[in-house]
């Protein structure tokens, strides 16, 4: 690809890291989280949300459990300001939420900032400026303690606007496009800031350090986020922030390896909304921290009524293979997939108590609000058996024998294949019902009387065929043989009974049987019949006669193409 060469890297790793963070290896407990929804995605939108949506966003991210939430840049436009007053004013705060607002380091923006806070129960007023070696030179062209002095003066406004200004105030800072700065000068800048703020124990000060822009592999920006760790000074009484971007696509590597390095807390967004590519999600993060066993103390058991807020309020789409979120990301088509699925859910059945460990399923869809039955099996023609067997036990109690399963299986994937097009759990019972079950053409046997011999069962059956109906009477080792043998009588000796199973059915909580019959044509290949009925006798004969019914039709489609 041609033009690679007018690329350098641009970012700026500490020298001699000690990496210690790479002998954990997992987090153990949650950050502090705070949501950028409804800023840092809301100014990505191509429409803004208006004060309703994002009141009900609030609310939305208020009830999964964020205690701090970015509700916007209250300077930038009127709306934003507004809302800023309808949560204070209306009372819409939880007493356990803290709102934060972002603003330049320039004092008539901090002014308005404070304006929009005022009477705030608990609010972060979040200061930046951009620090980035491309940000100094191309766009400020400002010297580096120019830089400094503009972030100073700007902490010593929040600081005299805090004192003076109604309610209680916490403050950040961002060094904007950390990850394009040197150490050195990230660290001066962030020194030059908490010298003015002096937290302390009782009120520590937030320091963020965004991935304003990607630039490097997420183990570089770990080292970094270390460098400040250790090096920065009150670090005691500072709360490390990280707010990764999703340039390079490994926003969720970079917080997860950011937190090892030890950050405190993360800023993003649900489902990676954000400028350009988007900051990373909050979603996958807490969910990647959830499946290991781990409270991320974000609720999302109802993660698909949480979408759909979201899409309707920012008119974005969550793609469908975004982890945990996305409508595909726990579905499964590959047959060896669907098999592997059935069987794990099986042993989990038969081991409740052991952890979670379905293979393709790293988490339990349920816990997320999904259900396996319209989520998990999903049926095309790159589909098993074993997929389509789990429907049709799951979802309607049927317990195919293997080799039926098999045989309907093929079924399916040569009616999605035909199709072109995926088939759903109703579809797939119907094609059941329909081609399968108390299938009564061109034979028929409406009714059936027994009585015991000294050779066995005797039957007595009103046999419909080829037009005409008669009695026919026939022996065999048992009800269904005698059946079946009585039947041979009209139909010839074109197969042998060779299967039958059945098991007690559950439809509208009324108790039927369900049967199933395999007989071997001439070739010795099985043909299947299912029969229903509220009577054991009576569904096995049903599903014999499906079976031969089945058969009739393969054979006289086999003599026409002749």
């Amino acid at each position: 690809m041609r033009g690679f060469e007018k690329y350098a890297r641009q970012f700026f790793p500490p020298e001699n890291p000690p990496m210690e963070w790479t002998k954990k290896n997992y987090i153990d407990h949650p950050p502090i989280w705070c949501s950028v929804d409804l800023r840092d995605g809301n100014q990505a939108l191509v429409i803004p949300m208006g004060l309703k949506d994002k009141l009900e966003f609030f609310k939305m991210l208020v009830g999964i459990g964020f205690k701090e939430i970015e509700v916007g840049f209250p300077a930038a436009s009127d709306t934003e300001f507004e809302f800023c007053r309808t949560l204070i004013e209306g009372g819409y705060i939880p007493d356990d939420v803290t709102i934060q607002v972002i603003t330049q380091a320039r004092e008539h923006i901090i002014a308005r900032t404070f304006e929009a806070i005022r009477g705030a129960k608990s609010a972060i007023v979040h200061l930046y400026n951009s620090t980035s070696v491309a940000q100094r030179r191309q766009v400020f062209r400002r010297s580096d303690s120019e830089i400094i002095e503009l972030a100073r003066m700007g902490a010593i406004a929040c600081a005299e606007y805090g004192e003076k200004t109604e309610g209680n105030f916490r403050f950040e800072y961002s060094p904007e496009s950390f990850t394009g700065t040197e150490m050195g000068f990230a660290l001066d800048i962030c020194n030059a800031v908490t010298q003015v703020w002096k937290p302390t124990g009782e009120n520590k000060a937030i320091m963020n350090l965004p991935v304003t822009v990607s630039h490097s592999m997420s183990h570089v920006y770990a080292n970094q986020v270390e460098f400040m760790c250790r090096n920065l000074d009150n670090r005691e009484n500072l709360i490390i922030s990280i707010h990764p971007h999703n340039d390079r696509g490994c926003a969720v590597a970079d917080s997860e390896m950011g937190l090892l390095a030890g950050a405190d807390r993360v800023e993003g967004t649900l489902f990676g909304n954000g400028e350009r590519t988007g900051n990373v999600d909050i979603v996958t993060l807490a969910l990647n921290m959830y499946s290991q066993g781990v409270d991320p103390c974000l609720d999302f058991s109802n993660l698909p009524e949480i979408t759909e807020v979201y899409e309707r309020a920012t008119g974005m789409r969550v793609y469908e293979r975004i982890p945990y979120s996305g409508q595909l990301v726990f579905a499964a088509f590959s047959g060896s997939h669907q098999d592997a699925i059935a069987k794990g859910m099986k042993w989990r059945g038969d081991h409740p108590d052991e952890p979670w460990s379905v293979p393709y399923l790293p988490i339990d869809p349920r816990d997320l609000g999904r259900e396996y039955e319209a989520d998990v099996i999903r049926i095309n023609s790159q589909s098993g058996k074993s997929g389509i067997g789990f429907i049709l036990e799951t979802q309607y109690s049927h317990l195919l024998p293997p080799k039926m399963q098999e045989d309907f299986g093929y079924h399916i994937k040569r009616i999605s294949d035909r199709s072109h097009c995926e088939l759903h759990p109703t579809e797939i019972y119907d094609i059941f019902m329909r081609d399968y079950v108390n299938v009564s053409e061109p034979l028929a046997v409406p009714e059936s009387h027994f009585k015991q011999t000294e050779d066995g069962i005797t039957a007595i059956c009103t046999v419909e065929y080829g037009g005409k109906r008669q009695i026919v009477e026939a022996s065999g080792n048992g009800r269904l043989d005698a059946v079946s043998n009585a039947i041979i009588k009209v139909v010839g000796p074109i197969y042998t009974l060779d299967t039958y199973t059945e098991h007690a059915l559950e439809v509208d909580s009324s108790a039927k049987a369900a049967s199933y019959v395999g007989i071997k044509n001439g070739d010795e290949s099985l043909t299947w019949g299912a029969g229903i009925s509220s009577d054991i006798i009576v569904s096995s004969i049903r599903a014999l006669v499906s079976a031969v019914n089945r058969l009739l039709v393969k054979n006289a489609d086999k003599q026409q193409n002749l």
